[in-house]
């Protein structure tokens, strides 16, 4: 329908489609990608001793002290950090800092389904590059003129990891525009960039709380590259929000960030969890991808995904199905604890048979 009046100058745009939010608390909720396990104890504690009568007064503008907090843990400065509400805000602010240019931005034609809508609503030339039959990342097309590229490694939804030499390869061939790597789920698995960042400095890497740290309910991500490139951020965020990141959510991720122990005490579960679900998910003749993250990428040859899906659902636990091209056959199941995990397998079981 045509639009008339003030309807025509309304913005047109299909928005990004997130997992469905369940209704009570007796749904298995495996297709958000969130953490099985809470935040560390000291979070808790950070946010009960959290003193109420300071949120009178605007926080950090900066987002200190998690920015210090941040660069201490990752050996970088201070000025090398980037904080917004979630890794998408932090995207966001990247994509308005470094996509600019006149010439494409590179993009994976199966990969996280924010991209392009930040390049509709920001006006950003983009072109997709087809994934290899198997979902991988042939870097050779990345070779050619561009705008700036970004994917996430891991891949999302596709949770295939591509390896920092390959990644090198990638940026040594792209040295006069802005790479960002977004490793939201780099914890789970794979070769983190973060020690590349000296040596190139177009390369930015966006990470959140919301996956491997358990704090998707806080709202937290950041971004790690070069003074120059997070200056250029954060003048981005200066000219729309000053204050993107609130006090508590500082004092819960500087918690989050102290407690190694814990951090790396739910990886290991989770990623233990994810190879026995893989294992059985093979054994039931499922295909698997190689899974590099908090999720698993999966199809059957006799059975279609959409109709697995709606079996599951009906069961009361929540998957992720995309009905979209190349992957319309395909599943992400997240990892969950053991006994969600048997759960879910059960039920599998019993609509194979």
């Amino acid at each position: 329908m045509e639009k008339t009046g003030f309807r025509r100058n309304l913005i047109n745009i299909t928005p990004y489609v997130a997992g469905e939010q369940p209704k009570n608390d007796r749904i298995i909720k495996l297709n958000a990608n969130e953490n099985a396990y809470p935040p560390s104890p000291m979070v808790q504690k950070a946010i009960n001793g959290f003193d109420v009568s300071s949120l009178r007064r605007y926080p950090d503008f900066s987002g200190e002290p998690l920015r210090s907090r941040l660069a201490e843990y990752y050996g970088l400065k201070t000025s090398q950090i980037f904080v917004g509400n979630g890794s998408d805000d932090v995207l966001a602010a990247a994509f308005r800092a470094f996509f600019n240019g006149s010439e494409p931005i590179l993009y994976p034609d199966v990969t996280y389904s924010f991209y392009p809508v930040w390049c509709e609503i920001l006006k950003i030339p983009f072109k997709t590059i087809p994934l290899r039959e198997d979902f991988t990342i042939n870097v050779d097309d990345y070779c050619v003129p561009n705008g700036g590229i970004i994917f996430p490694n891991p891949n999302a939804p596709t949770s295939i990891a591509l390896s920092k030499g390959e990644i090198i390869r990638l940026l040594d061939a792209n040295r006069d525009v802005i790479v960002v790597l977004d490793e939201t789920y780099i914890d789970f698995g794979g070769e983190s960039c973060v020690d590349l960042l000296g040596s190139y400095d177009n390369l930015v890497i966006t990470r959140t709380f919301s996956k491997s740290r358990s704090l998707a309910g806080m709202r937290l991500g950041f971004a790690m590259g070069s003074e120059e490139l997070i200056s250029y951020m954060n003048a981005v965020k200066d000219s729309y929000n000053s204050y993107p990141v609130d006090a508590v959510a500082i004092a819960a991720g500087c918690a989050a960030v102290e407690d190694d122990e814990y951090f790396k005490g739910t990886l290991k579960k989770l990623i233990a969890t994810r190879e026995r679900l893989a294992g059985e998910f093979t054994e039931l003749g499922f295909k698997v991808a190689a899974s590099a993250a908090n999720f698993l990428f999966v199809t059957h040859p006799r059975y279609k995904a959409k109709d697995i899906f709606t079996y599951l659902r009906d069961k009361g636990i929540f998957i992720r199905y995309f009905d979209s091209p190349r992957i319309d056959n395909y599943l992400r199941i997240t990892v969950g604890t053991d006994e969600e995990s048997d759960r879910l397998t059960e039920a599998v079981r019993e609509f194979v048979r």
